[in-house]
């Protein structure tokens, strides 16, 4: 991306968004310690928002060896970029290129009979992992459909038309480890398996756990276990420590001084509770802040937390800054790992009423993105 190679005027003088790669290495290393499955890094979402193609390339150096994305297009991506480890996508219509899926390699989930219908009419057979709902009812074949659809899977691969490569499914509150559900779609899970191997397919990989589940339930992890949240510092369950890799910083544009009581932002929902210091941001809304978090939030100004004051705009956001003299052009850090006292990721979900994942993946265009390594990080931010 363009961003990365912005100067560091230029970086000063805009909001900026920094990936710390050694971070994603250390979460890869942290999952690999938990398990003897091969690990799938899950690139979806522009790598929840921390670019798909250095995400990848980062965590298949530390040791995953397959890319898991949602649509065929993410998978392009990846093939162009150069990768040519394994790759799985599971979010497609009947309508989707699969003959280009095939020539790229990439494997497709199959979760009916519609799409089986699609795959198997291609001039060239297509490796498949048919997807069968263990409790979400989300996607993938129900019990009902799921022999009918490994019997009809099973005369697709002798005609040669496809190659049943795996089986998958996905677990509705693996970030419960207490659930009962959770051994209840393990046990379905088996049975999948079972009815597919009944049928005479021989699927080399069982993949059915995210990172929540391989952090916590062993029992879950199969032959491959998908790590997307995981990559980037988030456990859904909340039990493992991982590495934050996202900091985003932006500079004040404008300071003012003004009396108790004076009103802020629109429909002015903050009032100055005495004499104090304002600071402006050039990061709002359409740069992926809740606005949800408005009047709550806090951000890192010179080692100490100022809150927002008022509504989140689309392109900006006020700061109290309680009557500190701060100079216009100070950076200051909205969110990161929490190393110096800065709001983390978590924050700024709890601020809004929402997940981490949604933090992550909801940062807009319009901030310049880079790569660093972590000591390069902790150098510029100190």
């Amino acid at each position: 991306m363009a961003e990365t190679f912005l100067s560091a005027p230029a970086r000063a003088a805009r909001p900026l968004l920094t990936i710390e790669s050694g971070a994603i290495a250390d979460n890869v290393a942290t999952v690999r310690s938990r398990t003897t499955a091969e690990v799938m890094a899950v690139v979806k979402a522009d790598g929840f928002g921390h670019g798909i193609v250095e995400t990848a390339r980062t965590a298949l150096r530390a040791g995953a060896t397959w890319l898991g994305v949602t649509s065929l297009a993410e998978a392009f991506v990846l093939r162009r970029a150069g990768f040519t480890a394994p790759i799985l996508s599971w979010l497609n219509a009947p309508g989707a290129d699969f003959t280009a899926a095939a020539s790229a390699g990439v494997h497709v989930a199959v979760p009916d009979r519609t799409t089986l219908a699609a795959v198997a009419g291609l001039d060239r057979g297509l490796s498949v992992h048919l997807h069968v709902d263990t409790g979400m009812s989300r996607g993938g074949a129900d019990h009902n459909q799921w022999a009918g659809l490994c019997a009809a899977a099973r005369d697709a691969e002798r005609s040669g038309r496809i190659r049943v490569a795996g089986v998958m499914s996905h677990l509705g509150r693996a970030d419960e480890p207490e659930a009962a559900d959770n051994a209840a779609s393990v046990a379905r899970f088996r049975d999948a398996v079972a009815v597919a191997r009944h049928a005479g397919l021989r699927p080399a990989v069982r993949h059915l756990a995210a990172t929540a589940a391989t952090l916590t339930n062993p029992a879950a992890h199969f032959d491959l276990v998908r790590i997307g949240a995981g990559l980037v510092g988030i456990d859904p369950s909340g039990r493992t420590r991982l590495r934050a890799a996202m900091t985003l910083t932006a500079p004040l544009i404008h300071v003012r001084h003004v009396a108790a009581g004076t009103p802020v932002g629109y429909r002015h929902t903050w009032h100055a509770p005495a004499a104090t210091t304002l600071g402006l941001l050039p990061l709002g809304y359409a740069d992926g802040l809740p606005r949800s978090a408005s009047d709550r939030a806090q951000v890192l100004v010179e080692g100490r937390r100022c809150p927002v004051a008022g509504l989140i705009s689309m392109d900006q956001t006020v700061l109290d800054l309680g009557g500190a003299e701060v100079p216009a052009g100070r950076q200051v850090i909205v969110l990161g790992p929490g190393d110096q006292g800065e709001p983390t990721v978590a924050d700024w979900a709890g601020w809004a009423g929402t997940i981490e994942q949604e933090i992550v993946t909801r940062i807009g265009r319009r901030v310049a993105r880079r790569v660093v390594d972590h000591e390069q990080t902790r150098e510029e931010l100190a």
